[in-house]
């Protein structure tokens, strides 16, 4: 792939990721609002501890998404800044591509798990 259209794809990668953290975002404020209800209607000390630890991961992801979604916003302008010199991607900007993929990658199955494992949790709530 040559150099404009390696940048090219690195910007798509990015818009899609932006997409997915936007995505991210919304759930996790969905998940913590589900996990507010369940909480106002518990008693149990145990469904509460656990409740505390999904509230501190949810947090977690947060910061997580934010964080991503700057290195993001910086990696573009750099791509965008090699396009418009018509530039090669230099090693650097390749490697934070590597990275961001990485995170993303990571990101998106951890938040499957975490989801996945709260379901569980709120199915054994009601049952």
């Amino acid at each position: 792939m040559s150099g404009p259209n390696k940048i090219e794809q690195f910007l798509h990668e990015n818009i899609t990721w932006k997409r997915l953290l936007d995505f991210f975002n919304q759930e996790n404020s969905y998940l913590k609002n589900r996990l507010s209800e369940v909480v106002d209607r518990a008693t149990d000390k145990t469904l509460i501890s656990t409740a505390e630890h999904f509230q501190n991961e949810f947090i977690l992801n947060d910061e997580c998404i934010q964080d991503i979604g700057k290195d993001i916003k910086l990696q573009e302008k750099t791509l965008q800044l090699t396009l418009a010199q018509k530039k090669l991607p230099d090693p650097k900007a390749c490697k934070m591509q590597d990275k961001l993929r990485n995170e993303m990658f990571y990101l998106e199955k951890e938040f499957s798990k975490l989801k996945n494992e709260f379901n569980q949790y709120l199915l054994s709530t009601v049952g």
